[in-house]
């Protein structure tokens, strides 16, 4: 009987925590691990400044885009 009860509570503890993780939450991308993220754009909206191909160019863009758009201290 003993044996029974020590069952029922470790299924019980293992259901417990199974229900208590999560799903991994990843997004599938297309993007190929071994591109380098200057490399080329193959949308038509990429900025007209930036160079494909052009590590620079891309940085300097990065930088530029930091410091105007997404900075909030720079938009108060």
């Amino acid at each position: 009987m003993k044996m029974t009860w020590e069952l029922i509570a470790l299924t019980v503890v293992a259901v417990a925590a199974t229900a208590c993780t999560e799903k991994p939450q990843t997004i599938g991308s297309s993007r190929v691990a071994d591109e380098v993220p200057y490399a080329g754009s193959k949308y038509p909206y990429a900025a007209p400044d930036w160079t494909a191909g052009d590590e620079k160019s891309w940085r300097e863009q990065l930088r530029v885009r930091t410091q105007r758009g997404q900075n909030e201290y720079s938009r108060m």
